[in-house]
């Protein structure tokens, strides 16, 4: 290799390096945990944005829904899980867990509330755009997921990604649209609007793990081999079983497209 292609080398591993302007670890251990917290503030502000969604959805506006995703907590639990699993901290992956469950929970009731109240009976097509997930919907997590937790782990307080990644990804919604579709007896749109939000929050989780395990996150305990089998294992075949319907949807619309 000559002192040119060197040079190269250096610089471009020098552009794509994710360690080059990291966090400390500690620093990052902090800040997902935080984002990740359930609190009443949280919870308050997570109403909010549902109902905010809701109306966008039920309205047609767009800059009303990009608003509710922009000051949503969902994106926190997610990250905070993938710390978890990455540092093989079960309990803070569990406890997480069910924070990221009662969010989902409390966002489905906020929804299908005002669904039922709501004089607005019409589909509208924000709503019908949510019923439809495929292919391009896992790469857009994916690269979301990458980005977010990418921003999240970097040295000082403030970046633009998150409310960005939150833009992209979608997470709030397909739960709107559930609850408008349980609100109204449409099982159909409720089916594709949950997975459209499974294949969201799974694939952030997935990607943020990722990069985390890139940047070599400090372990609470070391996995026996039997133990790191059995973890590959869940996941890998977590994955399948998510992209399976991915791949149906996308056979149809091609063929019948």
């Amino acid at each position: 290799m000559t002192v040119h292609e060197e040079k190269l080398r250096t610089i471009f591993k020098k552009m794509f390096s994710l360690k080059e302007d990291s966090a400390s670890h500690e620093e990052i251990r902090s800040r997902l945990i935080s984002g990740g917290k359930i609190t009443g503030t949280n919870m308050c502000v997570l109403i909010c944005a549902m109902v905010i969604a809701s109306v966008g959805l039920n309205v047609n506006s767009t800059a009303v829904i990009i608003g509710a995703m922009l000051i949503s907590p969902l994106m926190g639990s997610i990250l905070a899980m993938a710390y978890g699993l990455v540092s093989n901290d079960f309990r803070l992956l569990r406890n997480h867990a069910v924070g990221f469950l009662m969010q989902i929970l409390i966002s489905l009731a906020t929804s299908t509330i005002y669904f039922l109240l709501s004089p607005e009976k019409e589909a509208t097509s924000e709503l019908l755009a949510r019923t439809s997930p495929g292919l391009f919907d896992v790469i857009i997590a994916t690269a979301g997921g990458l980005a977010g937790i990418i921003g999240q782990t970097r040295s000082g307080q403030f970046n633009n990604i998150i409310p960005g990644v939150a833009i992209a990804t979608a997470l709030m919604p397909p739960i709107c649209t559930c609850g408008y579709s349980i609100a109204n007896g449409h099982w159909k749109m409720l089916g594709g609007a949950a997975y459209l939000f499974i294949v969201n929050a799974y694939f952030i989780f997935l990607a943020s793990a990722v990069i985390l395990s890139i940047l070599k996150t400090p372990k609470v305990r070391e996995l026996t081999e039997r133990e790191w089998k059995k973890l590959r294992f869940r996941m890998v075949r977590n994955t399948i079983i998510i992209l399976i319907p991915s791949f149906i949807i996308a056979y149809f619309m091609y063929y019948n497209g």
